[in-house]
């Protein structure tokens, strides 16, 4: 398997004299550019869908509190003290 920065230097080599072949006043992100951000937004979707498949994992279910349950009862047994 060929390493891969010695792929990625012959590939802008080759872009890099079709970049030049535009009108020299204007400035335009041209062929590189586009294969750049077409990249980058390939790595976007592919770590979006990851993360969606790894929240879909997640249980937000929350245990209830026992301190708070224990509150509960004591407030109910105060109320029903009062009352009765």
């Amino acid at each position: 398997m060929p390493d891969m920065s010695a792929s990625v230097s012959l590939a802008v080599t080759h872009l890099v004299p079709l970049a030049k072949e535009v009108d020299q006043n204007k400035v335009t992100p041209g062929v590189l550019g586009f294969i750049v951000f077409a990249v980058m937004a390939l790595a976007v979707w592919g770590l979006m869908k990851s993360m969606s498949k790894h929240m879909n994992k997640v249980d937000f279910k929350e245990p209830p509190d026992p301190e708070a349950e224990q509150a509960g009862s004591a407030e109910k047994a105060d109320s029903a003290a009062e009352r009765g």
